[in-house]
Formats: C-alpha cells, sequence, structure tokens
C-alpha cells in the first residue's frame, strides 16, 4: 500500500504527502476546535468565580468563533506538510493571513454587539443615551471592516493610496449630498454628548410638551399632553429653547390676591402669619414670604412666594389647592373678604335749557349719553 501511495501521485504530489495533509487537517481542525472549547470553559469558570462583565463578554465573544475559520485554518496547516512551489507557499501565508484577520474582526465584531445589547438594556439609575451607544457602535465597525478590508488588499499587494484617497474625495461628495441628514445626525451625537434631556424627561418648547420617548440618529419623538407622537428633527430640536422639568428639584410658586378695602390694619397684620400657616400646613412645601404689598385699584394687594420640594404637578395642584382653601377659611376668621370687581357708574343730570335744545336735534346729532328724565318719556 505504501509502495502504491509512493508510486501514484496527484498534481505532482505523491499521494501519501496527500493523505498526510488530510490527516493533518484532520487532526488540526479537531485540536482547534478543543483548544477553543477548552479556553472558553477556563474563560467562564473565571467569569462565575470573579462575577466580571468583561470575563462574561470574553465568554460570549470566543463562543461566536467561525467554525468555518477553524476548518479553513486547519486546511492551510495540512497544505503546509505538501511540498509546494514558492508561489503557492506565498499565497498560503495571504490566506493565512486573511483567515486570522478575519477571525479577529469577526470577534471585534461580536464584541461591539453585545456590548451595545448591553449598554441598551441597563435599568437602574444610571440610564445610558442610546444615540451615542449607537453612533458609537457603527463607527467601531465601520472603522474595523474598513482596516481590514485595506490591510486584506495591502496584503495582496494592491496599491491602497490612491484607493484611500479616491475615498477621501467621495466621502465630500456623500457629504454634501445629504447635508441635512448629516446636520441631524451631529445634533443627535450632540444630544448624546451633551445630554441636554434624556429619555423620559418632560420637555416644553414652543407650543410642544410631552414626554421624550425615543432619541433617534434623525429625529426625537416626543409623546405629547393629548397623547399624539410628535416627531421633531434633531437639528430644529437643538435650535429652540427647551425646557426640561423633570430636573427641577423644587417648584417655584408665585400668586396674588386681593382684600377688600373695608379691612382695618389690625386685620391685615395677622394676614401674613395666617398664609405662613396655610403653606407650611399643607406638606411638601418651603415658605419663603407673604407680604401686603400694595393699593390697587380695587384691592388690598397680597403677594406669596413658597417652594414645593418635589416637582411634580400634580403635588403642586394638590399643594396650592390646599393653601387657596386654608386662605379662604383664614381670612374669614379675620373678618375679612375678597374683593369684587366694582365699577363706579356717575350719571349727570342736564340743565333743562340743555335738555330742550337736545330735543330739537335730529337722531344722528344727539348725544349717546340718556339722563334718567329722558328714561322716564320713553316709559310713558
Amino acid at each position: 500500500m505504501k509502495n502504491w501511495l509512493d508510486i501514484n501521485a496527484f498534481m505532482g504530489i505523491p499521494a501519501l504527502d496527500w493523505v498526510y495533509a488530510v490527516v493533518a487537517t484532520l487532526l488540526g481542525f479537531i485540536v482547534l476546535v478543543y483548544l477553543l472549547r477548552f479556553v472558553i470553559d477556563r474563560a467562564h469558570a473565571l467569569a462565575r468565580r470573579t462575577r466580571s462583565q468583561h470575563a462574561e463578554m470574553m465568554v460570549d465573544v470566543l463562543r461566536g468563533t467561525s467554525k468555518t475559520t477553524l476548518f479553513v485554518a486547519a486546511v492551510i496547516i495540512g497544505a503546509k506538510i505538501l511540498p509546494l512551489t514558492d508561489r503557492w507557499d506565498d499565497r498560503l501565508d495571504h490566506l493565512w493571513f486573511l483567515v486570522v484577520g478575519f477571525q479577529i474582526a469577526l470577534w471585534i465584531n461580536r464584541g461591539v454587539v453585545i456590548w451595545t445589547a448591553r449598554r441598551l438594556a441597563m435599568t437602574g439609575d444610571v440610564i445610558h443615551n442610546p444615540v451615542i451607544t449607537t453612533m458609537t457602535a457603527w463607527t467601531l465597525r465601520a472603522l474595523l471592516w474598513s482596516i481590514l478590508l485595506l490591510a486584506v488588499l495591502a496584503n495582496m499587494g494592491v496599491n491602497i493610496t490612491a484607493f484611500v484617497a479616491s475615498l477621501g474625495v467621495g466621502g465630500v461628495a456623500v457629504a454634501l449630498a445629504v447635508q441635512s441628514i448629516l446636520s441631524d445626525l451631529f445634533a443627535s451625537l450632540a444630544i448624546g454628548l451633551d445630554k441636554p434631556f434624556e429619555l423620559g424627561d418632560f420637555v416644553v418648547f414652543n407650543d410642544i410638551a410631552g414626554s421624550i420617548e425615543h432619541i433617534g440618529l434623525k429625529t426625537t419623538r416626543i409623546r405629547s399632553l393629548s397623547g399624539e407622537q410628535v416627531v421633531c428633527s434633531n437639528t430644529e430640536l437643538l435650535k429652540n429653547t427647551l425646557h426640561n422639568y423633570k430636573r427641577m428639584n423644587e417648584r417655584r410658586i408665585l400668586f396674588t390676591f386681593g382684600v377688600s378695602y373695608d379691612a382695618r390694619p389690625e386685620q391685615l397684620r395677622q394676614v401674613p402669619d395666617m398664609i405662613r400657616q396655610a403653606v407650611e400646613a399643607a406638606g411638601d412645601t418651603r415658605f419663603d414670604r407673604a407680604h401686603f404689598k400694595g393699593f390697587g385699584t380695587q384691592d388690598l394687594t397680597h403677594e406669596v412666594v413658597y417652594y414645593v420640594t418635589d416637582p411634580s404637578y400634580n403635588l403642586y395642584m394638590d399643594v396650592q389647592q390646599k393653601v387657596n382653601l386654608d386662605i379662604m377659611e383664614g381670612l374669614e376668621r379675620l373678618g375679612l373678604a375678597f374683593a369684587l370687581p366694582v365699577r363706579n357708574v356717575h350719571v349727570v343730570r342736564q340743565p333743562r335749557g340743555d335738555a330742550a335744545r337736545g330735543e330739537g336735534q335730529t337722531a344722528a346729532q344727539r348725544p349717546l349719553s340718556t339722563t334718567p328724565a329722558q328714561f322716564a318719556r320713553r316709559g310713558t
């Protein structure tokens, strides 16, 4: 059998060498598979012992190793046994570089995907902005495959200098063509870095008020108070002055009310203390001041300032309602009343001579005012 293998040849190589190459390929593939499994088991044991997220990520990355690349690597190992010419040896070296580079790129790509998924799935006090996470992942993956492509071309003897220059010129042309899209893209990057708002924040700008529901690469979606979804361009959103109410630590409240002019000074002196007691009794409040501000046209004006220590709008309305009711009860105890709108009407009676001349005028020439006497004559 050995003599027959030595005598027969395929492609100028003895059949015995082909047998050795096939055996080396199979053994190499088995060794690589078991070596990979050994490394994964050791990394998994390390991850369970240390409870490290990096170790768990390394295990997930290694589990994504392509069996195809392992088989191609085993084939290259077996082919090295064959008595090939220098030309084929060079090609195998290029193929070996391609396989190793491709597998490393697959590992890095899988690592980026796992990192992105875990970062976006994080819950708790720290919520990462999905825009900056997504853009970082896209940038890393695009950079990874670009470097791999250029490295493969350079390894194959291709001059990549002109290729890189042409990519630069093409990039400028594409940037000019999609200027508006790139504007929104960089605006989303600014949102991710500066973080003027995050998911769940309640914002108000122009005539739009609602909660941030989604921050995308081009648009931001807001769920308005009336229920519909408002889609805003990131560029236009950053151009407006935006009020972020979720980041309020407390809410400052200022309101005024008026007391009628029949109040006595000793009664007015008790009003600020009564207001203080009403504000402090409401709970979740911090009293600032209450003053008899001035003399209005129809009332004695009082101004009150206090803080609600929780930014919730519903809580503020509950507190304000309780304060208003307590102020009404306090004014009633003090014998005071709220000022009501008053309008004074002065009726002027014309002299008899002027009234007689007015009767001789036409309807268009008569004055608009009407005297009580004229009312009486019209009623008869």
